[in-house]
């Protein structure tokens, strides 16, 4: 129940090979069989589609270094082009490596083309390398210029929710799409970590999320090598959720707009669900949790009807009382304005009407609130029960959740 392979949006089904067999009986996971036999020129059709969007894209990327030497200094700008075209190149590798994969199942044909959701992909990777660009150089000065690496890595955000929409909405779904999903996802999410420590804007432990998908995928390739079986993943839904709202905090961590110790203090709240999530990802692929097993689905079960019934409306209730006591503790200092907004947004978390909108209001107020006043243990508390109610929903005795559905979804499905 974690972030799984990290950022999986859409688990592929397994493909099994007869023979060796696991614990319990079981068959283990096996790599996909890259790859069938193809048709030679749809495949080259496929290489010519690829290439031209490379070349493409270099040239966009020019395009930007050129002005953004207009604006910053030519030589950090110069530097932005060699790192961000450097990450491209190793991004379109990537993808030409999986172009096998451009179907929609293992034993299905090649599609001719790559497809429209599978070229926001791309644009979504060119962007992530764009992002890449201003690691190992200080945070751009001037009003507008500081806000570059945030929106450049914001809008990546916001194709990785569209691309696959487009991808399904045009019959187009395929491996190629979620495996050079998945690589940039991760790819995006360790350099943007690594942006915003060298900003000074997290502490250096939110880089174990950073490299948390390598790590994962190192070991896979470590059990293969030692000729351990590795097992499928059960498909948890919230593992594409949390991806997506890592890249939000993350997209916030590099704006000018909130400083320490708040975004360290969010670093840690973000992070820490997300790690679990990993370890417990581990148990099920290293065989040690089986979730077909009658005994681990009862006991999952039990956790999450446990977490539903009794941990998330304690938490609404926590932050209530917590936020209360900090208002006291300061004596309403905050103005009648932040005060309302705060005793609104508190007001939907407890009743659970769009409880997880009303938490990144909340979380937005208590940045702002706390950017002047120091902040205790008891209101890094409640910043954390924020977080983590974001991340979890607000469970049972909510009025009204329609980001519940919204969230688990596949838009276009």
């Amino acid at each position: 129940m974690g972030l799984a392979t990290g950022l999986c949006k859409e688990i592929s089904p397994p493909v099994r090979k007869k023979g060796k067999v696991g614990p319990a009986g079981k068959t283990p996971f096996q790599q996909r069989p890259s790859y069938l036999i193809v048709s030679v020129p749809t495949e080259s059709a496929l290489k010519r589609e690829l290439v031209w969007l490379g070349v493409s894209g270099s040239a966009v990327l020019c395009g930007g270094g050129a002005l953004l030497g207009l604006y910053w200094h030519p030589e950090r700008a110069l530097q932005w082009l060699a790192q961000t075209l450097l990450i491209w190149l190793f991004l379109l590798h990537q993808a030409w490596l999986r172009l096998p994969l451009n179907r929609p199942a293992a034993d299905a044909p090649l599609y001719s083309d790559l497809g429209w959701g599978n070229r926001l992909t791309l644009l979504r990777a060119c962007l992530i390398a764009a992002t890449g660009g201003f690691l190992l150089q200080p945070w751009p000065e001037g009003r507008w210029l500081a806000w570059v690496p945030g929106w450049v890595y914001f809008f990546g955000a916001i194709f990785d929710r569209v691309d696959g929409y487009v991808a399904r909405r045009t019959n187009h779904s395929s491996l190629f799409g979620n495996d050079l999903d998945n690589v940039s996802d991760a790819l995006g999410l360790a350099i943007v970590s690594l942006l915003a420590l060298g900003y000074g804007q997290i502490h250096w432990s939110y880089l174990l999320f950073g490299v948390a998908y390598y790590l994962f995928h190192c070991g896979l390739m470590w059990r293969r090598f030692k000729g351990l079986p590795v097992y499928p993943l059960p498909p948890y839904m919230h593992r594409r959720a949390w991806a997506g709202f890592q890249m939000g905090f993350l997209v916030v961590a590099i704006w000018p707009w909130f400083y320490p110790p708040t975004t360290t203090l969010a670093g840690f709240a973000f992070m820490l669900p997300a790690l679990i999530g990993f370890a417990v990802d581990w148990l099920f692929v290293s065989g040690r949790l089986d979730p077909d097993a009658p005994r681990v689905k009862e006991s999952l079960r039990r956790l999450v009807s446990f977490s539903a019934l009794y941990f998330q409306p304690l938490m609404r209730l926590l932050i209530l009382g917590l936020l209360l006591w900090s208002l006291q503790r300061n004596s309403f200092e905050p103005g009648w304005f932040m005060l309302s907004g705060f005793l609104l947004a508190t007001a939907m978390i407890v009743f659970g009407i769009a409880g997880r909108a009303a938490c990144l209001a909340m979380i937005g107020l208590v940045a702002s609130y706390y950017a002047e006043i120091t902040m205790t243990t008891i209101e890094a508390v409640l910043y954390c029960c924020i977080v983590w109610v974001m991340l979890l929903g607000t469970g049972r005795f909510s009025l009204w959740q329609p980001d519940q559905a919204w969230l688990h979804r596949y838009d276009g499905a």
